[in-house]
């Protein structure tokens, strides 16, 4: 930051990485699942089928058909690399971006060759099998290798400044001597409300077919919930610190990287497509758990971080006081 309080925005870095893994990598794994599917085609009824219901295969379509979705798994991993690509100056954002894309990846190689692996030798596709743990295999295969991604994902090189505050953003009254620390837990009650929904409807459903292997989605599920809708944010003298409630992931901002923090208005869907740990525009990184006020802590290298917390006007207040004292 300048003296005027201009935010300098420094290049995305590890661009060769977002792309060789968010890129390159899932274009790799559905390539690799359709030159599957191309080597079995001689052994595969025509028509395919596509589509599972309770009773079996209910849906059908030519083999090009069965080979569509891979398209559409294209245009997300692109659009999910192009936001760590161009978006990802902050590295919890490029690992967002990064980890989706693997993870879409997998998910639509190994449902298109799940799916047609039971069906060959078959004269008639309506006689394929269920295909119940092709679905999941590829739900907890794509969560692995999205976690498994995103942690190889280089993080940022440390971004010290020795420029004073933004003169603009809240203090609070502490002298030199004084110490003080703020904390809150923060959840997201609308996502707490669909997610128990979600895994109830998942449990139900998997007791009522008898399809046991199913309850691995709602245990996932769970597991994933409780790493993301729970969060503990501290403010003190090591700067500001974003923990999940089980402990990991977490996210921390050092005192000596932030040129001002304020308060904002979140709204979760329109400004970051939902609620999380996400990237949202302009390539701000979002802890958006609920509506409300929250903190933007604008750091350097022009990234920016936006948590929805309570009594969000305390912590920015202190963040700046305890940034402009470590400086002095």
């Amino acid at each position: 930051m300048t003296a005027q309080g201009t935010t300098v925005r420094t290049p995305v870095p590890h661009r060769l990485a977002t792309t060789l893994l968010g890129l390159v990598l899932p274009f790799a794994l559905m390539t690799a699942g359709a030159l599957i599917a191309l080597s079995w085609r001689d052994e595969l009824p025509d028509p395919v089928a596509t589509h599972w219901g309770a009773d079996g295969p209910d849906g059908f379509s030519s083999f090009a058909g069965a080979l569509a979705p891979l398209l559409l798994g294209l245009v997300l991993c692109v659009g999910a690399w192009a936001l760590g690509f161009w978006a990802g100056r902050d590295g919890g954002a490029r690992r967002i971006a990064v980890g989706t894309s693997a993870g879409l990846g997998t998910l639509f190689a190994v449902l298109l060759v799940g799916t047609l692996a039971v069906q060959r030798g078959l004269t008639d596709a309506a006689d394929a099998p269920g295909v119940g743990g092709t679905i999941v295999g590829a739900l907890v295969g794509a969560l692995l290798v999205g976690i498994g991604v995103a942690l190889i994902v280089p993080r940022d090189a440390p971004q010290p400044t020795s420029a004073r505050v933004d003169p603009r953003a809240p203090r609070l009254p502490l002298s030199s001597t004084q110490r003080a620390a703020w904390s809150r837990t923060v959840a997201s009650p609308a996502a707490v409300v669909a997610a128990v929904v979600a895994v109830t409807a998942s449990v139900v459903l998997a007791v009522v077919v008898g399809a046991w292997f199913a309850l691995v989605v709602p245990v996932a599920l769970t597991a994933l919930l409780a790493v993301t809708l729970v969060w503990r944010v501290t403010v003190d003298e090591r700067g500001i610190e974003a923990r999940s409630f089980v402990g990991w992931p977490s996210v921390r901002i050092p005192l000596d990287e932030v040129e001002g923090a304020s308060v904002v208005h979140v709204r979760p869907l329109p400004e970051f497509g939902g609620w999380g740990y996400r990237l949202g525009r302009g390539g701000r990184a979002g802890l958006a758990l609920r509506t409300g006020d929250g903190v933007e802590i604008r750091r350097t290298g022009g990234r920016v971080l936006v948590v929805t917390v309570d009594d969000a006007a305390t912590a920015a207040a202190l963040l700046n006081t305890l940034a402009d004292r470590s400086r002095a």
